[in-house]
């Protein structure tokens, strides 16, 4: 059921682009295609300011000029349309590198490459960042416009084999992030203790994040109700046999759904609903969760 780096097939090219926006106000002064805190030359109307606020003019605004019982000149203000940045945070550790009726780093490697061709394609910025219990500086990928590196990005994450126990190193990355607001997915399957959970989201509070949890349905829902059979813990690599029965079957069942349980209540506390992933990628569920259509 756990395939290797070399069984593994290649991400997907036929994805389309994937649509995104974001709902605050980006600050960036380079020109792009978001909303945002600055004034310029062409866009959404913003308002009418004294002449001499903005001195321009291009933009006077007769009418308003008129009515000022002071006579003053009023020019029209546009809103400027800016860039921002949007970072791919991924865990690699142990237990994403199960493979059963989907591939989580397949996922991941395919995600990585149709966002960071999206985001380039609009003018923003796209960067990756992979971690287990160290910054995987061979997986990640800086912050940059320039295209053509998507394919070798997929491929690397494609043939790497997750061997590390834990992703702690995901907070201390992600306290790297201070400055501008960023559009973050934060892309898991949350199998590490909760305080590492909410240390990690503590660190990208300030950011709008979206998570999504990779999660496969042979891990638990596929198991036989009967049967001997071995287990290995991902994150510690330790096989252990155990005799399947019903009852055994329910609890894990169970503890499986109280661990979603406390996922949606940590995962509630970022800006957007987290989104879950069984096998395969839904790419409108997707695109829906980052236009911010519920």
């Amino acid at each position: 059921m756990n395939a290797g780096a070399a069984d593994r097939p290649p991400a997907s090219r036929d994805t389309g682009d994937l649509p995104y926006q974001i709902a605050w106000r980006a600050l960036s002064q380079r020109p792009g295609s978001h909303r945002s805190r600055h004034a310029g030359p062409g866009g959404r109307f913003r308002d009418v300011v004294p002449f001499l606020s903005a001195p321009d003019p291009r933009r006077i605004d007769l009418r308003q000029s008129l009515r000022d019982p002071w006579e003053g000149l009023h020019v029209r203000r546009f809103e400027q349309t800016s860039d921002t940045d949007v970072l791919l945070l991924a865990d690699v550790s142990g237990s994403m590198g199960f493979r059963g009726r989907g591939d989580k780093m397949a996922i991941v490697a395919e995600l990585a490459e149709v966002l960071a061709r999206s985001a380039r394609r609009v003018g923003d910025r796209f960067g990756l960042i992979a971690c287990d219990d160290h910054v995987r500086d061979d997986l990640g990928c800086p912050l940059s416009r320039a295209r053509g590196g998507e394919q070798d990005m997929a491929e690397r994450m494609v043939q790497f084999r997750p061997r590390a126990v834990g992703a702690s190193a995901l907070a201390a990355a992600a306290q790297t992030l201070a400055g501008r607001r960023r559009l973050v997915l934060l892309v898991s399957d949350f199998r590490f203790p909760e305080p590492e959970i909410v240390a990690l989201l503590a660190a990208l509070a300030q950011h709008d994040v979206l998570a999504i949890v990779l999660d496969d349905s042979a891990e638990v829902s596929a198991l036989p109700s009967w049967g001997l059979i071995s287990l290995q813990d991902l994150e510690t690599g330790q096989v252990r046999s155990i005799f399947m029965r019903p009852a055994l079957k329910e609890r894990l069942i169970a503890e499986d759904r109280d661990r979603r349980t406390m996922l949606l209540k940590f995962l509630g506390q970022t800006a957007r609903d987290a989104l879950f992933v069984r096998d395969k990628i839904d790419w409108h569920q997707l695109g829906a969760a980052l236009l911010g259509v519920r």
